[in-house]
């Protein structure tokens, strides 16, 4: 069996097609493409949650705490973190080290991902928030590779094209000043 047929049969592959759906729409309104669903025992989901950082002007507002903040907004504390320790996160792209933090004090404990984040991972690709010892949190069972490559190809759209709304870049030949120093 080919990988590819393996990864469509993985019990998430489905939630992972969703996850996928709304890291395209984040895409189209020029955000990182990274979407993400929280699934509830393997048959609801019951959050979601896509890149929102510049819409938003808050650089927090990745996938995962979206999906956070929108299950939390909905239940109190106590039914929340319930709800999240039955539940497996599903995301387009490995977990930064501040969501991967997040999640695990939130009381999630699967994340199912499809790319490796090379530059800020928090499950294992930088540092491995997920298995680190955090008092009062169980580790993250992490779980990669599913869509990956489909993943990958929205973040290689995304960053093709330019930014349009990446800050313009600050002329610093002003700030460089002529020494008083002379040499002889």
């Amino acid at each position: 069996m080919s990988i590819a047929d393996q990864q469509q049969h993985h019990p998430g592959h489905r939630w992972m097609l969703e996850a996928l759906k709304l890291a395209q729409g984040a895409l189209d309104k020029q955000e990182v493409p990274i979407g993400c669903v929280i699934v509830h025992n393997d048959s609801k989901i019951i959050a979601l949650g896509q890149n929102e950082p510049v819409r938003l002007k808050n650089a927090t507002r990745h996938a995962e705490m979206c999906a956070l903040d929108s299950l939390f907004a909905q239940h109190d504390l106590s039914t929340a973190q319930k709800l999240l320790s039955e539940s497996i996160l599903y995301v387009t792209c490995e977990p930064c080290m501040m969501c991967a933090g997040a999640l695990r004090l939130a009381g999630l404990t699967q994340v199912v991902y499809g790319c490796s984040n090379d530059r800020f991972g928090g499950c294992g690709s930088v540092l491995d928030i997920a298995k680190d010892p955090m008092s009062g949190t169980l580790p993250l069972q992490c779980t990669s590779g599913i869509e990956g490559d489909e993943a990958m190809r929205l973040l290689k759209l995304f960053y093709m094209n330019t930014n349009v709304n990446a800050p313009q870049p600050k002329d610093k030949s002003k700030k460089l000043k002529k020494s008083s120093i002379t040499f002889e």
